[in-house]
């Protein structure tokens, strides 16, 4: 594990028994057994480390996401996009109840845009899926269900995050599966206009300059250990400057990196440079 991945690991265990405010960089740093320095070297503050964190899991989470929506069959997507939320919140109930809690932290503005970004990444994400699943039908209120989705799952997620019940990730799944399908065929008064639908439509992830995205693959191929997923990250570094393979060999190679969680995001960052969306 690299000294970054072990921080942020350590700092939310901490920061889920203490909260944002009260978790001092010191404690963080003893915490980890490593030096005030050493911490440096990898967030230049607190506030840096927790955005980091935020990133880290919506970026996994979106990932994850858009990989199901792209590969599952159209039967399937709308099952897969309800279950992995359900398996995400529950993989990292922790967090999401910390930063549901930590509201008022000096952080909050930048914490907010964070949050905002994400949302609206999540947005397009179902906007992708109900127009697979049920076409040109919900056209005219396409709007309205990616919000009775929204819904939906956070009202069921609390569930999670307030409750100490268990949680059938599989039936809970199937169960908006159908309560989606209700809304889709039922649903005639569209609330949301076609003006106002535009901020659920033509978004995507900021494109990387060629030097931004190699710096990002170069401190990554730092911390990755496995040989294969090392080699086939240099590789892709590789073909950025100057693209010799094919795009079939291209795509092997992300998939061979995709695994590791550290490469989810720039695996879909390369698969969006090289046009394989």
């Amino acid at each position: 594990m690299s000294k970054k991945q072990l921080i942020m690991e350590k700092a939310v265990e901490l920061f889920s028994k203490q909260g944002f405010e009260a978790t001092s960089v010191q404690q963080i740093t003893d915490y980890c057994g490593i030096s005030k320095g050493a911490f440096y070297l990898s967030f230049k503050s607190k506030d840096e480390l927790i955005l980091a964190l935020i990133d880290y899991y919506m970026q996994q989470f979106s990932t994850e996401l858009d990989y199901t929506v792209r590969n599952e069959t159209k039967e399937n997507t709308l099952y897969q996009f309800f279950y992995k939320t359900f398996h995400a919140f529950s993989n990292h109930v922790e967090f999401a109840r910390l930063l549901m809690k930590e509201q008022t932290y000096s952080l909050n503005e930048a914490l907010l845009d964070k949050m905002r970004y994400y949302d609206q990444l999540t947005n397009e994400t179902i906007l992708t899926i109900i127009e697979k699943v049920y076409g040109d039908a919900i056209n005219d209120i396409k709007f309205d269900l990616i919000l009775a989705i929204k819904g939906l799952l956070n009202s069921y997620s609390s569930l999670l995050l307030f409750n100490k019940v268990a949680f059938d990730e599989e039936l809970a799944a199937e169960s908006l599966v159908e309560k989606t399908n209700i809304l889709a065929t039922y649903m005639s008064t569209p609330f949301i206009t076609e003006e106002q639908g535009k901020m659920f439509q033509h978004f995507s992830v900021e494109d990387m300059s060629k030097e931004q995205l190699l710096s990002l693959m170069s401190s990554i191929a730092d911390d990755i250990e496995d040989s294969l997923e090392k080699d086939s990250l240099v590789l892709l570094k590789e073909q950025i400057d100057h693209t010799s393979f094919n795009l079939a060999i291209i795509k092997g190679l992300i998939e061979n990196i995709r695994a590791n969680k550290q490469c989810k995001w720039i695996a879909y960052l390369l698969e969006k440079h090289f046009n394989l969306l």
